[in-house]
């Protein structure tokens, strides 16, 4: 008995063996609490999760299962160390290296949240679209970039470093690299603005400059619209939120102003009767709605009349279909009340002496 006591009191770098058991043995503990911490830990959210409808449980648990092997057995380690007696320079590894794997895995953790409520939100404003992944990889790029920075300041901070030299020398780089860059940075952020302010989306038509497209993508660093051509044309985001852009896609209804004329001579009281029967095709044409109709003026060849009507539609194939169709029956109706349609004339009036 004596002898195993004083095998427990032999002493090896300042520690007995006995230290170096117990170590061990709370090392293992910690090892097991933390296995059995996890298991139980899934198995109740994962209880939880079958009775909600919402898929934030499912999100914690997929974080849970991600956190690595290496953060539990190192947190393990370092409280069985801090009980023995170390050297100090390897007392400051210790707490470097623990202080690192820390940070690093709540930085994954805080990531991995974060972009699952970034993705919920853009889900739940535009639905799984190609426009709410574009804006999702960007703002995703952005946060993480912004934690590792915080992380790596942090670490750097707790390791002894003087970061205040470190942070101003940062900005004076990040402000050349940001010069550099500026309009990389312009379109990245103009990608942000279309996608919160929403001025267009994909699929709507809409007219830049002399332009007329439906857009087909938009990206983190240019848009592309399929032009009424059938090319693609590529803009800058940047260029699109300085740009004064019509979308024809915010239409709930299109305002028609078009004009005919019937020619001189025509008796005045068909030239009474044009309006009334503009108004009943008008009306008769299905999703448009009569405004006016009026005998406006008396031009070079023809007896002019000005027509305002609405199409409830902002597309511009269904205002082509109606304007067609009122187009047709106007024809046809003044046929049959005997109104002829003006057509470019010259009549020459020649004096016999």
């Amino acid at each position: 008995m004596e002898q195993f006591e004083e095998i427990l009191g032999y002493e090896l770098w300042g520690n007995s063996v006995y230290d170096y058991g117990f170590a061990f043995i709370v090392f293992v503990g910690l090892l097991v609490v933390f296995k059995l911490f996890k298991i139980i830990v899934v198995r109740r959210i994962g209880k939880l999760a079958k009775k909600t409808k919402n898929d934030f449980d499912d999100e914690l648990i997929k974080a849970i299962k991600a956190i690595s092997p290496l953060f539990y057995f190192v947190v393990a380690l370092y409280f069985p160390l801090r009980m023995l007696v170390v050297n100090p320079k390897a007392d400051e590894v210790i707490a470097g290296v623990f202080l690192v794997v820390i940070v690093y895995q709540v930085v994954k953790t805080l990531q991995t949240l974060i972009e699952y409520a970034l993705m919920r939100f853009a889900s739940k404003r535009d639905g799984k679209g190609a426009q709410a992944e574009t804006t999702f990889v960007g703002i995703k790029l952005i946060v993480g970039i912004v934690l590792w920075m915080v992380a790596i300041l942090l670490i750097l901070s707790n390791l002894g470093f003087n970061i205040t030299s470190l942070i101003a020398s940062l900005g004076i780089g990040g402000l050349a690299i940001a010069f550099a860059v500026q309009n990389i940075l312009a379109d990245l952020f103009s990608s942000f603005s279309i996608y919160f302010d929403k001025p267009f989306a994909v699929g709507d038509s809409i007219k830049l400059g002399e332009q007329i497209g439906t857009v087909k993508y938009i990206g983190l660093k240019t848009t592309r619209i399929q032009t009424l051509d059938g090319d693609e044309l590529v803009v800058s985001n940047s260029e699109l939120t300085t740009s004064q852009v019509r979308n024809f896609g915010k239409m709930k209804r299109r305002r028609i102003k078009t004009s005919i004329g019937v020619e001189y001579g025509t008796p005045l009281a068909k030239l009474k009767k044009i309006n009334e029967i503009v108004k009943g095709i008008i009306n008769g044409v299905k999703d448009t709605e009569f405004n006016r109709c009026h005998f406006k003026e008396f031009g070079d060849f023809s007896l002019n009349y000005e027509i305002v009507f609405f199409v409830m539609s902002g597309e511009m194939t269904e205002y082509l279909d109606r304007q067609q169709e009122i187009n047709f029956a106007l024809v046809q109706a003044f046929e049959k009340e005997g109104i002829e349609m003006a057509f470019p004339t010259q009549t020459v009036h020649v004096k016999k002496d």
